[in-house]
Order: structure tokens, then C-alpha cells, then sequence
């Protein structure tokens, strides 16, 4: 579903940010990108939400390139990032009901899209309150429910329980369990280890925008000839970060 082919990504002539990364993310696999601030991470995740181009190589989503297929990936994908600015003076219904008309979603099927999102997050409550009234914890997951409103087969998701509660955090990793039950290609981006540890099936460790290493936890872990993954990241890290 998702196929990135040697990507790079510079700025200017001396700033290489994406330094040659491949992978791919098949249907019902959530595939993590760990590293530190700065690794290219979140870079990374907006070349293949098509908010941004590569310098150079090829990003396909579901075989399409967005070079000639915007549109189409577009309603292929859904984006969330904690960098996502939800309008203050609106309210959880106004914004369900705008981004419901942004990707054609029939009216008969809008209310019972509703009542199933805000019902898993807990939103109803706050249906009618305005933006700027909500905890972070309330914004994140109504950020959730409409960058999933159309049902997008490939999900990106950048740093998604950061800044969250425990509780909030929770409801948002078995949200994207159940994605992936259902057969979605999910590609996130963390560095909190616990989370990696518990979603992905397959993590790609980028260092200096580059993979440094790439595979199951057990892998990881087995490749560095560590006691645990977050011992194996940081001696995956140290043996390629360049000072």
C-alpha cells in the first residue's frame, strides 16, 4: 500500500534532511519509524502524506504517484499530526459536517459516522462546544475522528499519543489495533518506545535521515546483541549517529 523508494530530501545544497530511505507498508501492518528529534521523522511522514515533495525518488501509495494521482491518493489516505491546528471558534459537529462535504460522504451514512466516531472518543459531550473550550487530550481525538471520517485504506499517523494522558493514549493504540484487524496499512512515527514496542509489526530506526536498522522488535533487538529494544535503539543509534 505504501512504497517508498530511495527518498531523499534536501533543503538546501549542504542540508540533506531524508538521506536514501525504502520501505513498504503492506494491509493490515502498522510499520513504526523510531528515532530521535531530528532524524527526519516527521519529514518523512509529510513527502508521504504529499505535503511535501522529495528532491529526489519515488513514494507510491497503493501504486499511485502523487505526481499524477493527487486527488486520488488523497481519499486513499488519512493524516494526523500533533502539529494540527483544529479551528478554535468551531465546534467537533461543525467539523465533522465540513470535512464530510470535503470527501463526498452520502448524508445517509454521515449521522451513523458520527454516532460510531463520537461514541468511541467520547466527543458527544463536547459536540457543541467550541474548540478552544476542549483539554488536548478531546482535540487529539476529534483530530482522529475526522482525518478518519472517509475511511481511508493507508493511515499515517506522526507522533500520535504525544502529550497525551494515559487514558487518552490508550484509546488511541487500541484504535489503531483495530485498523489494523481491518486490514489498513498504518505507518506512524514515535519515539516512545513502549508504543513501538506494543503496535508496530515492523520498525524502521532512522538516524541522521537514515535507516539504520530495519525489522521486528526481536530482530532489532538481536541484531544490536541487546537485553531489550530500548538498549538495542540506543546501541543502533550511537554506532551510526555522526556527531
Amino acid at each position: 500500500m505504501i512504497k517508498v523508494v530511495d527518498v531523499h530530501k534536501s533543503y538546501t545544497k549542504e542540508n540533506e534532511t531524508i538521506k536514501g530511505v525504502s520501505f513498504e507498508v503492506h494491509e493490515g501492518q502498522i510499520f513504526g519509524l523510531l528515532g530521535p528529534n531530528g532524524a527526519g521523522k516527521t519529514t518523512l511522514m509529510q513527502m508521504i502524506a504529499t505535503l511535501m515533495k522529495p528532491t529526489s525518488g519515488q513514494i507510491l501509495i497503493d501504486g499511485l504517484s502523487a505526481d499524477k494521482n493527487l486527488l486520488d491518493i488523497h481519499r486513499k489516505i488519512g493524516f494526523l499530526t500533533n502539529e494540527i491546528k483544529l479551528d478554535p471558534m468551531s465546534t467537533p459537529n461543525n467539523l465533522f459536517d465540513f470535512f464530510a462535504e470535503l470527501y463526498d460522504i452520502p448524508a445517509n451514512e454521515l449521522k451513523d459516522r458520527r454516532d460510531q466516531s463520537f461514541a468511541r472518543f467520547g466527543i458527544a459531550p463536547f459536540a457543541d462546544k467550541r474548540i478552544n473550550e476542549l483539554s488536548t487530550g478531546m482535540k487529539q481525538k476529534i483530530s482522529i475522528a475526522i482525518s478518519l471520517i472517509h475511511n481511508p485504506p493507508v493511515i499515517i499517523f506522526d507522533e500520535p499519543t504525544n502529550g497525551l494522558d494515559i487514558l487518552t493514549s490508550k484509546q488511541v493504540t487500541d484504535y489503531l489495533k483495530e485498523l489494523k484487524e481491518q486490514g489498513h496499512a498504518i505507518i506512524l512515527s514515535t519515539h516512545i518506545f513502549s508504543v513501538a514496542e506494543e503496535l508496530c509489526d515492523e520498525i524502521a530506526i532512522l538516524v541522521d535521515g537514515r535507516i539504520a536498522a530495519q525489522g521486528t522488535v526481536e530482530q532489532l533487538v538481536k541484531q544490536a546483541e541487546a537485553e531489550n529494544f530500548e538498549k538495542a535503539f540506543f546501541k543502533i543509534y550511537v554506532a551510526n549517529h555522526v556527531e
